[in-house]
């Protein structure tokens, strides 16, 4: 009977097996990022807010009344943001240490009668795990693979990369982060929560998903881009709160990694959805202490607590305090570099043999992983257990997997604990908080850090960028801990002080290696502050920070901007390149021949430029009275298409609406031209035209944007660059430089008095006429105002 089990066993791997694509073409459906005719599966956003009629025309209707409900809207999605990011982390937190635990603890029994029985059912459990993972992402949600990180940091950046933020991408996501943080690999799960948190923000924003019928309408009241970057911005802050229990770090981390602009309005917002995470997180942590979460449940949540650890340190300590900087920023420096080798040699010749080669090696990397993690600890000879401490409250020895330290792994006596087991065969979780712990002085050897240090570090490299969910937050905070410990075992040594805790450095060592990996300080610093509950530390982890992330600096770019560049994501970083300064605006353009549409066009002339490129923005131009030609606003490519869609706005006469007496026409709302963000929109080819449609023309005037962005051609590209970066532009022009001066506006004619009566403007715009003086015109209530506004210009 056992061996007709285990037959029909092999015969359903086999059939789910043959069900999976061998390669990447023969996948079907929406499974993978959608890929433009040139091959990029990138593209820009459009931030800026086009002022066509439809818009003004849409504005006008809308008072006091209506903007008051929206606010209240932006506040409610926020609190739901929240909600749902808190609720998820819960999710995945119990159930990757409710996994863990039983792992454990039947490992535990197994091994108590036979060693390789254990090591086989340890094995199958996490190889099992893993490939549910990594079958997830390949054959449902591709998009879910990695952290996530690079590609949200891209969006709010300005580039969509088609796919991240799908309802399909959410639950791959979850699952997926479940099956491989659960199966044991060197990976965290803090990177995806972020995503998870992107993923929630958006569908929020577009009131859910169409394909999947989960969609509510009345939560479809913001469908721009903008708004969405808004919506986006918070829930990344609430992923990374969810992870680390850290609200303020999380509204940091937004500030500092991922926007590229910032605002005070969205500040509040971002910081009430990071706050409501706390909470929920906070209440699941009560709920799960009354022994109601299973294995584990009240330890399974991130947070660290070293308050009982050192009290002070002296100045003779902060030389080896900055010896840990160093060595956490050339260990993340190369950690970057061996990541990026191992990342572009996978994209490039081995994930290019199709999708039963990335299960292969997800699951191999796991069989390995675990070999290690349980076969290690049997070359350590176990340690007999310190003196019993009633004031620490550590118990010695515990049992594999259970939360506490010296743990008691295949030694003979039950007095005994092997050290190396204590952090290798361990949930990383609890690994960390024995690293970290105080009154633990000489729990670890030397070279049973040393060992994990090795093999650890080269596990994370070579597990990250593997096709399953993947953070480096946790894996980078155990590299660190482990050589801050050793660090702090010398210094032990060395001062012979008893007021020196190994623990502290661990937590040193940690904030180094990450800093010198993914180059934050100030966000990085307040999530260490916050998830260990220490704030005399604050000093010694800003000095680590700022030393690792200066060595890094040295060698090469961050963890996220380098694997960015990897998947092909232009980021514009805050600081443009150095020989931009020598170059101009006309430079930066070349030769190119603008391709532009006048006012009025024809229809088959549209449709033969469309087909020809693959533009997203077109300069539409006019022709004055006098003769000259000037440029009256830029049309955008989805515009164009819903136009050539609807086919409302066709008509016979070549000549202008407005020339011909007419009204200028608005048949469309606001939302027809907001692109959805779960699909790729309206293609060319889906629009059918006859020949009568071809022969008719549009008039542009009143869906083109007429106010564009414009930079004389003489400008330095590093003000362009600028102007680009902190407006989050996709389209900038290029003209001449303008023949003459209609008006100066200073700062004080953007101070404005908030009054119903516009006769009651006291500041307006200075004019310039001809060649005269300028003309001041201010209507004021006092002569007391005039020497300031004065100085304002």
């Amino acid at each position: 009977m056992l061996s007709d089990h285990f037959q029909n066993g092999v015969e359903t791997a086999k059939l789910m097996w043959s069900r999976i694509p061998a390669t990447e073409e023969e996948e079907v459906g929406e499974v993978g990022p959608s890929r433009k005719g040139n091959g990029s599966t990138v593209e820009s956003l459009d931030y800026e807010v086009v002022e066509n009629f439809a818009y003004r025309e849409e504005q006008a209707k809308r008072g006091k009344l209506y903007m008051g409900y929206a606010v209240l809207v932006k506040w409610f999605l926020a609190l739901l943001i929240g909600i749902g990011t808190g609720l998820a982390a819960v999710f995945i937190n119990l159930s990757v240490e409710n996994f863990a635990g039983w792992k454990f603890s039947l490992t535990f029994q197994i091994i108590q009668k036979s060693y390789f029985a254990g090591f086989l059912v340890y094995i199958l459990i996490n190889l099992v795990l893993v490939l549910s993972s990594v079958y997830i992402i390949t054959c449902f949600a591709p998009a879910a693979s990695g952290s996530g990180i690079p590609e949200i940091k891209g969006y709010l950046n300005g580039i969509d990369t088609h796919g991240i933020l799908l309802f399909r991408t959410l639950i791959g996501k979850i699952f997926g982060s479940i099956g491989s943080v659960g199966g044991g690999l060197a990976l965290g799960k803090e990177g995806p929560l972020v995503h998870i948190g992107a993923c929630i923000a958006s569908l929020l924003g577009q009131g859910g998903s169409t394909k999947y019928h989960l969609r509510s309408r009345w939560l479809q009241v913001f469908s721009s881009e903008r708004d969405r970057r808004d919506l986006v911005t918070c829930g990344c802050a609430a992923g990374v709160a969810a992870a680390f229990r850290a609200p303020v770090g999380g509204v940091l981390f937004a500030l500092e990694e991922v926007t590229s602009w910032w605002r005070s309005q969205l500040m509040w917002r971002v910081f009430f959805t990071s706050a409501i995470v706390a909470v929920v997180v906070r209440t699941a942590m009560g709920w799960c202490k009354d022994g109601n979460c299973g294995h584990f449940g009240a330890g399974g949540f991130i947070i660290w607590d070293i308050s009982g650890g050192q009290e002070d340190y002296s100045f003779e300590e902060l030389l080896p305090m900055a010896v840990i900087g160093v060595i956490g920023g050339l260990l993340g420096a190369l950690f970057n570099q061996l990541t990026l080798y191992m990342t572009h040699w996978r994209r490039n010749y081995l994930h290019k043999k199709g999708i039963r080669v990335k299960i292969i090696e997800a699951c191999l990397i796991s069989v390995i992983t675990s070999a290690i993690s349980f076969g290690l600890p049997l070359f350590r000879r176990c340690t007999p257990c310190p003196e019993a401490d009633a004031n620490s409250g550590i118990e010695c020895p515990q049992a594999p997997g259970m939360f506490g330290n010296y743990v008691n792994f295949y030694c003979q006596n039950n007095k005994e604990y092997n050290d190396l087991a204590t952090i290798f065969f361990n949930t990383q979780d609890d690994a960390i908080r024995n690293l970290f712990s105080a009154k633990t002085a000489h729990e670890f050897s030397a070279q049973s850090l040393l060992t994990f240090l090795v093999m650890f570090y080269t596990l994370a490299v070579v597990t990250f960028g593997t096709a399953v969910p993947a953070g480096q937050f946790v894996p980078g905070i155990m590299i660190g801990s482990t050589y801050g410990r050793l660090v702090g075992m010398f210094v032990v040594s060395f001062y012979k002080k008893l007021n020196i805790e190994e623990g502290t450095y661990a937590l040193l060592g940690a904030a180094s290696f990450l800093g010198g990996s993914m180059r934050m300080t100030v966000s990085l610093c307040v999530i260490m502050v916050e998830i260990t509950n220490n704030l005399k530390l604050l000093p010694l982890i800003m000095l680590v920070l700022l030393i690792s992330k200066a060595v890094g600096d040295a060698f090469n770019e961050g963890l996220y901007e380098e694997q960015a560049r990897l998947r092909a994501i232009p980021l514009l970083e805050s600081r443009p390149k150095y020989q931009m300064r020598y170059m101009t605006a006309k430079e930066a353009c070349g030769n190119q021949n603008v391709i532009y549409f006048p006012r009025v066009v024809k229809v088959a002339d549209i449709v033969s430029i469309l087909r020809s490129n693959d533009h997203n923005g077109f300069p539409v131009v006019d022709h004055a009275r006098s003769g000259e030609t000037l440029v009256i606003g830029l049309i955008l490519r989805s515009h164009l298409l819903v136009l050539l869609q609807s086919k409302v706005d066709f008509q016979h006469s070549p000549l202008p609406c407005d020339s011909r007496g007419d009204l200028l026409p608005i048949r469309h709302n606001l939302s027809e031209f907001v692109k959805p963000v779960s699909s790729k929109g309206i293609s060319l080819h889906d629009i059918h035209f006859t020949p009568d449609d071809l022969e008719m023309y549009i008039d542009l005037a009143p869906f083109l944007n007429p106010s564009p962005y414009v930079v004389p051609e003489d400008m330095s590209l590093t003000k362009v660059y600028n102007l680009f970066r902190q407006l989050g532009l996709r389209h900038l022009l290029v003209v001449p430089r303008p023949a003459r001066v209609i008006g100066m506006i200073t700062r004080k004619d953007l101070i404005l008095e908030d009054n119903d009566d516009p006769t009651a403007v006291e500041l307006q715009s200075t004019s310039v006429r001809g060649t005269q003086s300028n003309h001041r015109v201010i209507k004021r209530k006092g002569d007391a105002q005039q020497p300031l506004l004065d100085g304002l210009l």
